[in-house]
């Protein structure tokens, strides 16, 4: 059999398939022709990809330089006899490998629930019988046999449909069943438009049918997903670029403050160990080991806080990355929308008439025997659905069926009521054929049948429509003003179905003929509530939202329309426009149309995962949400995966970093506002962290240049590196952050942690914190005469002191001197008192003091001491005086 004999099988009639595949469809394939084709085509299974094993994941997570960095801290500090110290950074490298080790593991594992979906059994008939074998021995050209309830295991082109229906949102990601026929359609027919085709892992919901196999394996539209998530590599988050990139300039810079500070000290004298030491000490207060510890803890914080907000992170670094998300790229069925088709409006001889979520009329309930009384009446009776008390877990059936129960229901017919009144003693089921479904209930003066079906089947046998003071005679230009009617309602997204009724008959009578035509029912998947406040917030943030859709583009756009998508002119794009382009080859025309798209309509798997690319490659930092195994490559591909928690499927739920367990768009909101907040509380304590740690090299470097005795040793560097490091920047990294933060655009997503407006900061607040430590240094040792032991007590006083009100200087620029971010945290003035007392211990407990050299300077050098340590907090504060100057109006409000 050719390879490519079952290429555009959906185009093919079944007889040319047929001869093609060499089978005949009314016995099967033979045992012996079964063996030969599962030879040539192997398993019906999805390959597995290739694990990785758990070793290699550990030891990716040892693979950055912060962390050899940490680790060399870590050797020092301990070499140093600070086995405390020692111990804390290790523990710091253990919690980080230990989070990252595990949410990888649980990635690298994420397709194996593709693996299940083929662990099922299927009918087939060969050597003219129907038996029941394992899914995984089915091979190209068999005939398999369908019934609802089954879950399809192959590609099937279909040969008999009866009242054949299909879900096939695991693919689509749209929640309607697609009724199945088996004609032919055109050859570039999207996958949700391919009606003769059954695939596999979708799930026959109704009816019956029988079909060729086309493909199985990794040859079905479900292998090449699978394919595509295996194949489609994940982005490095932001953070991780970001703390990368700090770390290697930390390095250098590191290694050159270092060798400085030793060859200054051996040039002016100093004793060559001695200054060894200092130069390790300080390399290792260069080093903001803290910097591991808050990041971690601030982003496992932001990770519950997250948490409470209905949205799971898998990937701690993916708590950041939202906040960077320039571009949503959305899902619609359920994100969007609320998963359930509604009845929004009869069109009835009389008009328009609009219906409320409620169930009921937005101008008047129905009066008896009225069109809208009768159009009630006969989508409740001719329904095959049940909806039980309302509630989600006791409908069943249709979507369309359990909407025109819940407006009857609503309106008080329920369908109950009207079978005791009128009770069903036929039904016609729904013919692919005739398009139309039609039931039949006794009455009083004969049978009634009511009629429902596609709008131009049923229009077309109407021969009277019914209008408010009885029917009327359907004519030609009649006929054609409800076609219209249909067509305009068609464009503007909805889908509709015709009702129609016929009185006083025998029940054997023809169901389809003289009906007389109630009027048409249009649906509609409705905008969740929330959504449209939350794209405003989206826009006000500066952050696109752009929708992804399985559905035709005018159903698309609607729902942008009504969701508040786009800024007035709407621009759709098919996917049709954009298949197979390749986003290395694409024009520059075709580039800025898909930049400016609200909507793609139409959309393949192959497609998301395009339209992801080519955000990212102009610079974006893209989130994707979605649900089903057609999400799961663009989901893994994005910065940002966000599968739904509800009716996600598990393969997108584990290629995604974010699970919304509440479905909700606004949760997105909340989640990519706590991510702006921790990058903000992150640079933060980076800044405060850097110049602390610049002023420690600084006091060391300049003294010993300067000849003046070394004003701090290396126990006390690294006492002042565990103290004043960790807790206050622990607490800016717990900071509730600016209320404003959503009104502010998007950070350049290139943008460094460090960019040079810090690295200008990080060196003035540091060299502010240098010039008053070093000046209390020279004023103890020259104006008040103290030893060089009593001096040093002095100095490490006031750099202790300077570091910790140094918390006040990272304040966001546009904030208030006394009502800011900083002030307002309850954590920062609990690290201060904390950190106050740690410098009492030291001052004032003997054996600290002792171990650390610290010997009493007297009240006149703690005076001097505590005095010039408030010298960076003005500087400081009068530096960003400076800086912005239209900060004046905001501290004059304070």
């Amino acid at each position: 059999m050719p390879k490519d004999s079952t290429d555009a099988a959906f185009s093919t009639s079944v007889q040319k398939l047929a001869e093609k595949l060499e089978i005949n469809a009314q016995t099967g394939l033979s045992a012996n022709e079964v063996k030969i084709r599962l030879e040539a085509h192997g398993p019906n299974r999805l390959r597995r990809q290739k694990k990785k094993s758990a070793w290699t994941i550990l030891a990716h997570q040892f693979s950055g330089i912060i962390v050899w960095l940490l680790t060399a801290a870590a050797v020092i500090s301990i070499v140093l006899g600070d086995i405390a110290e020692g111990i804390a950074i290790a523990f710091v490298l253990i919690l980080n490998s230990a989070i990252g080790f595990f949410t990888e593991l649980k990635a690298a594992r994420s397709m194996e629930a593709l693996m299940r979906i083929a662990q099922v059994r299927t009918r087939v008939r060969r050597d003219g019988e129907v038996r029941m074998i394992d899914a995984h021995e089915l091979v190209p050209g068999d005939v398999v046999v369908l019934e609802a309830g089954d879950v399809v295991t192959a590609d099937i082109r279909l040969s008999e449909a009866s009242n054949l229906q299909a879900d096939e949102s695991v693919l689509t990601g749209e929640s309607a069943p697609v009724t199945k026929n088996t004609e032919p359609v055109g050859k570039n027919a999207a996958l949700g438009d391919r009606l003769s085709m059954a695939f596999k892992g979708t799930a026959i919901t109704q009816g019956a049918g029988e079909g060729i196999v086309t493909a199985t394996g990794m040859e079905t539209e479900l292998g090449r997903i699978s394919d595509l998530a295996q194949s489609a590599q994940g982005e490095v988050a932001p953070l991780e670029r970001r703390l990368d990139k700090l770390g290697h300039r930390l390095v250098w810079l590191t290694l050159a403050l270092a060798a400085l500070t030793i060859g200054a000290g051996i040039l002016r004298g100093h004793d060559v160990a001695i200054m060894v030491q200092t130069g390790v000490a300080l390399a290792v207060a260069a080093v903001p080991e803290g910097l591991a510890v808050v990041a971690t803890l601030s982003l496992a914080r932001g990770m519950w806080r997250m948490s409470q907000r209905n949205a799971l992170i898998t990937r701690l670094s993916s708590v950041e990355t939202l906040g960077a998300t320039t571009v949503i790229l959305t899902d619609k069925t359920g994100t969007l929308t609320e998963n359930r088709m509604t009845v929004v409006r009869y069109l009835l001889a009389e008009g328009d008439i609009d219906i409320d979520d409620d169930g009921e009329d937005a101008t008047k309930a129905p009066e008896p025997d009225s069109p809208l009384d009768w159009a009630m009446r006969i989508g409740a009776l001719c329904n095959n659905a049940e909806i039980g008390d309302g509630s989600d877990d006791g409908q069943s059936g249709d979507p369309m069926e359990i909407a025109l129960l819940s407006v009857a229901d609503g309106l008080g017919a329920s369908r109950k009521g009207l079978l005791d009144d009128t009770p069903q003693v036929k039904e016609h089921a729904f013919d692919p054929d005739t398009k139309m479904m039609a039931t039949v209930h006794k009455t009083a003066n004969g049978h009634l049948f009511a009629i429902k079906g596609a709008p131009e089947a049923v229009i077309d046998v109407c021969t009277h429509v019914l209008e408010q003071d009885g029917s009327q005679k359907m004519d030609d230009a009649l006929r054609q003003r409800w076609t219209d009617r249909n067509a305009d309602a068609a464009q503007d997204g909805l889908r509709l179905l015709a009702l129609a009724k016929k009185e006083g008959v025998p029940k054997d009578a023809d169901p389809y003929e003289s009906l007389t035509l109630v009027g048409l029912v249009c649906f509609l998947d409705p905008v969740r509530e929330d959504v449209p406040d939350a794209i405003k917030a989206c826009r006000a943030a500066g952050v696109r939202v752009i929708m992804l859709t399985g559905d035709h583009a005018a159903t698309a756009e609607t729902i942008a329309r009504k969701a508040s998508l786009g800024d007035g002119d709407m621009k759709v794009i098919e996917s049709g426009e954009i298949a197979g382009l390749d986003p290395e080859n694409i024009s520059e025309d075709m580039r800025a149309r898909i930049m400016e798209a609200d909507v793609f309509a139409r959309v393949s798997p192959e497609t998301k995962l395009t339209l992801v690319s080519l955000f990212q490659d102009a610079g974006h930092v893209v989130a994707m949400t979605g649900d089903g195994v057609n999400d799961a490559p663009a989901l893994k591909k994005a910065d940002i995966g966000i599968a739904m928690g509800k009716r996600g499927t598990q393969v997108a739920q584990e290629a995604a970093h974010m699970v919304l367990q509440d479905d909700a768009f606004e949760t997105i909101i909340a989640a990519m506002r706590q991510g702006r907040v921790i990058f903000d509380n992150i640079r933060k304590f980076v800044v405060y962290l850097m110049s602390c740690n610049v002023s420690e090299v600084l006091v060391v470097g300049l003294a010993v240049g300067a000849g003046l005795p070394t004003p701090l040793l290396p126990l006390q560097i690294l006492f002042l590196n565990l103290v004043t490091d960790v807790f206050p920047a622990f607490a800016l990294g717990l900071g509730k952050g600016d209320e404003n933060v959503m009104t502010k655009p998007p950070r350049d997503p290139t943008e460094a942690i460090v960019d040079r407006p810090r690295w200008i900061l990080i060196g003035i607040l540091g060299a502010s914190i240098t010039i008053a430590t070093l000046g209390a240094f020279a004023a103890a040792l020259f104006l008040l005469s103290l030893e060089t032991g009593p001096a040093v007590t002095v100095a490490f006083l006031t750099l202790a002191l300077a570091q910790l009100w140094n918390v006040f200087n990272v304040r966001d620029h546009d904030s208030g001197l006394l009502r800011n971010e900083v002030v307002k945290n309850g954590y920062v003035w609990a690290a201060i008192a904390l950190c106050l007392g740690l410098i009492g211990l030291a001052l004032w407990f003997p054996p600290l003091a002792d171990l650390l050299g610290l010997p009493s300077p007297g009240r006149a050098g703690l005076v001097l001491g505590v005095t010039a340590s408030l010298v960076p907090l003005v500087l400081g504060q009068g530096w960003v005086w400076l800086a912005e100057p239209s900060d004046r109006d905001l501290i004059e409000q304070t």
